[in-house]
């Protein structure tokens, strides 16, 4: 079913360029959710997100630039719908594909590991001291997904726990910022693991220190390592050390960390909220900071802040 959806989504791409750009922002939103609704019907979550966030790209743009103006839409839709043939093509040549890409493949169009079963095996499994760097809950439908970034401290290695609960119900984890645990990680297949499973936990969480970090050039390196081998990254996780937030002219809100010699800097996403970038410029207070985030080609999100002031303790944004 799902190698049936990827040649039927191939061919609608394919209609998509023969027919221009243009086509997709006449056509508006129902043409994209038919497609993705039959890419549910195909078993390919992950096609279906995908493609609705296709959808997204000449509707949003065409609801926030006045009559007439030329938008940047194109480029990025059709930037993105190249992402999708590349996935598509993985779909259809997966059999070909080394073990570790092909993992990556089925996690993105929406085949999974079950949790139990990951556990149960003995591959992927790393003990270690993991300091929790960040956790965020957000909506997703009728779900809320939890999402806890951890680092550990012997491995260096990176690791994000997701959840959902539904209904009100409480996540399965609850781990406090800045604490530290001993326990054991399984990590699902990929070809640049992050996404893990918490084993068990063989201390409870106490109090931990400020993580090391690098600069926004090391930052930006591991987020291009990390694209070599899943290209379908938005982001990967990056612990900022000594920067320093900057402010944009007109509204002066924040709008870049740079590094503490001013050399380099990389701007902040701009879906971060206005409370967080204020919350970070009353922590900083002008003097350099500690940033954990996520580091992806639409700039740098901030999560968790640390200053010397703070002793290190952690400051969710």
């Amino acid at each position: 079913r799902i190698t049936a959806g990827a040649t039927e989504l191939e061919e609608r791409l394919a209609d998509l360029l023969r027919g221009g750009l243009a086509g997709a922002e006449q056509g508006g939103w129902t043409q994209w959710e038919e497609t993705a609704s039959r890419m549910v019907d195909a078993q390919a979550p992950g096609l279906a997100a995908r493609i609705r966030e296709l959808g997204a790209v000449p509707v949003s743009a065409a609801s926030r630039r006045p009559e007439g103006a030329s938008g940047g839409w194109p480029a990025r839709l059709l930037s993105e719908c190249a992402l999708l043939h590349l996935l598509n093509r993985g779909v259809l040549a997966l059999d070909d594909l080394p073990e570790p890409l092909a993992a990556t493949v089925r996690t993105r169009v929406g085949l999974t590991v079950e949790t139990a079963e990951l556990l149960a095996g003995g591959e992927g499994r790393v003990r270690d001291s993991w300091l929790v760097l960040a956790q965020r809950d957000t909506e997703e439908g009728r779900l809320t997904a939890r999402r806890i970034w951890l680092s550990g401290r012997e491995s260096g290695r990176p690791a994000l726990l997701l959840s959902y609960a539904a209904g009100g119900r409480g996540h399965a984890h609850a781990l406090p910022v800045g604490s530290v645990v001993d326990a054991e990680l399984a990590y699902y297949p990929g070809a640049r693991p992050l996404r893990a499973a918490l084993g068990e936990q063989h201390t409870a969480p106490s109090p931990g220190p400020a993580p090391e970090g690098g600069t926004v050039t090391d930052a930006l390196t591991a987020y291009g390592a990390a694209l070599v081998d899943d290209p379908w990254l938005d982001a990967w996780p990056a612990v900022l050390s000594g920067v320093v937030p900057t402010l944009g002219e007109g509204d002066g809100g924040i709008r870049q960390l740079a590094d503490g010699d001013g050399e380099f800097a990389v701007p902040v996403a701009s879906g971060t909220s206005s409370t967080a970038l204020w919350r970070l410029a009353a922590v900083s207070g002008g003097r350099p900071v500690t940033v954990f985030g996520e580091c992806g080609h639409q700039g740098f999100a901030p999560y968790t802040v640390w200053s010397e002031e703070s002793q290190g303790g952690a400051v969710l944004l």
